[in-house]
């Protein structure tokens, strides 16, 4: 706070009117801004880039109205959300692709609006940041449960901001990414003014001043990250508590698209065939005697409990391997819904515990007010059951382990991973079905998502994926193995049962919720005109 008060003691509000780059120059930045942040993120992996997001829409927004700050932040969310999400069109064609796209824009418009307001405030990187936060926790809570893909610390999967995940979760790596951003911003703020100002002496020192303070400030941000991951659990699976050997089995699909379950009983029998491969392997001492072996989300799209077919596949599949499988199952009911279920399959007493899906995709997996939906859109007909949501949180006991289970976009969602961890899990599992998003960027994306999770509650994750990509990650979020696209896979791992707290995981939400009420706090200052924003400089 010392430095942002340092720099923006001699820092001008904004360039003089005459010298502000025209609407054009700063659309092109807005969207340059939305454009590097995309890079920032897995499938390119330019994870340095993110701080270059905050910085762009800071500077082209600075010195504007609102209304010019609302169309800036559009054009930013556009530039990266559009080719982000390009993966949700790959089957479905583009309207539904553009149509999300443009609803996340909306919130980067309004985010920068809210910039352009309180760009004249003291202190203004500090309140920007915050706000990048408050505006992602709006946009992944609402509506309909919102949808948080591309938040800033999801790009950040390893590097220097990784760390701070294990001390406010998701919002302070997103924050420390945005402050880093906009005290760039402010450094190159207060070198220009310096160049403009060269012929008076006094003003350019203090420019000069100012953005050498800049420049330590974005230079801390990251310095202070590599230190906080100092403390931290390592990257070893085996240290930290007593060891379960967990076996991942991918056993693909027949072929990518939205029908890759066209063949539901080739799928089951995928998974059954990887299982029982993996079992001739442990007889043959190739590999250890797994303890629980982990199926991904539609293994079984065939309900076990209706389908003695099905059942008896899983029944041979458990009995061979001689241990629990988490099965991924369709199951038909409550009524006229289905679920999305994990099955505990146990090799001598058959289907055990459960858990529920807890957050279905709106749009994918079921479908509110389908009669307007379907005026857009005949694909929403695709979704011919509506998923229900599970009331439990996802842990499970398997073979004396307490196992936490989210299913697919869940790992996106703060409470519903936290959840887990509250509720004892001493191990995260993300069962994920990524085939209807063929060879795109979906895959490394959710993958991301994992990494950071295991930094944040100090726990190693297990993903497995019917068709990729199937890991297993370390708690520093490093990858330990890792499937292709697409291909059968199976890995055998010791893993360490871990009960320790991160702070992150102490503290919950309230990072989250500090830092939405600071950066709403510099906005509604400004708008009820409880602080008078400086005047521009002359």
């Amino acid at each position: 706070m010392t430095v942002i008060e340092s720099v923006d003691r001699d820092l001008p509000a904004a360039d003089p009117p005459r010298r502000r780059p025209g609407m054009v120059l700063r659309t092109l930045l807005a969207a340059a801004g939305g454009a590097a942040l995309f890079f920032a993120f897995p499938g390119w992996d330019l994870s340095f880039l993110a701080v270059l997001g905050p910085a762009a829409l800071s500077l082209a927004t600075r010195g504007v109205r609102l209304r010019a700050g609302l169309w800036l932040g559009l054009v930013h969310g556009l530039a990266f959300f559009v080719p982000l999400l390009s993966w949700t069109g790959i089957y479905v064609g583009s309207f539904p692709w553009l149509a999300l796209s443009v609803t996340e824009a909306l919130y980067v418009a309004l985010l920068g609006g809210a910039l352009a307001v309180t760009a004249r405030l003291r202190g203004w990187p500090l309140w920007a940041a915050a706000l990048w936060v408050g505006d992602e926790a709006l946009r992944g809570r609402w509506p309909l449960g919102g949808f948080p893909w591309g938040r800033l610390g999801f790009s950040q999967a390893e590097g220097p901001f990784t760390a701070f995940a294990a001390y406010g979760g998701v919002a302070l790596v997103s924050f420390a990414v945005a402050l880093t951003g906009t005290l760039l911003a402010a450094a190159g703020l207060a070198l220009a003014r310096a160049w403009r100002d060269s012929s008076a002496a006094e003003r350019r020192t203090r420019s000069l001043r100012a953005a050498a303070l800049a420049v330590v400030g974005t230079l801390a941000v990251p310095l202070l990250g590599t230190a906080a991951a100092l403390p931290l659990a390592g990257g070893s699976l085996t240290e930290g508590g007593p060891t379960r050997t967990v076996a991942v089995v991918q056993g693909n699909v027949p072929r990518a698209g939205l029908d890759f379950n066209a063949q539901r009983r080739a799928v089951l029998d995928n998974h059954v065939s990887e299982t029982q491969a993996l079992a001739a392997q442990v007889a043959a001492g190739e590999v250890a005697q797994p303890d629980l072996v982990i199926w991904p989300e539609n293994s079984s799209d065939i309900d076990p409990y209706l389908n003695d077919d099905a059942a008896a596949a899983i029944d041979r599949a458990a009995q061979a391997i001689g241990a629990p499988i988490l099965v991924g199952a369709v199951v038909s009911g409550p009524g006229r819904f289905i679920s999305n279920t994990a099955i505990v399959w146990d090799p001598e007493t058959g289907p055990g515990e459960t858990y529920v899906k807890r957050h279905p995709v709106p749009l994918a997996e079921y479908v509110p007010a389908r009669s307007f939906f379907r005026f857009f859109s005949d694909k929403v007909d695709l979704v011919r059951a509506d998923f229900r949501a599970g009331t439990e949180i996802g842990t499970l006991d398997m073979a004396g382990t307490t196992v936490g289970d989210v299913i697919c976009f869940e790992v996106a969602y703060d409470g519903l991973v936290r959840d887990v961890v509250d509720g004892g899990a001493t191990m995260i599992v993300v069962q994920t079905n990524n085939a209807t998003f063929g060879f795109s960027d979906e895959s490394p994306q959710q993958l991301a998502m994992g990494r950071l999770r295991a930094v944040e509650f100090g726990r190693s994750v297990v993903m497995a994926s019917t068709s990729g990509i199937s890991a297993v990650i370390a708690p520093d979020g490093s990858l330990i193995r890792s499937s292709d696209l697409f291909t059968p896979a199976t890995f055998v791992e010791d893993i360490a049962q871990r009960d320790g707290t991160t702070v992150a995981a102490r503290v919950g939400v309230w990072p989250e919720v500090a830092l939405t009420v600071l950066g709403l706090g510099a906005f509604l200052a400004v708008v009820a005109g409880g602080v008078r924003p400086r005047r521009a400089a002359r």
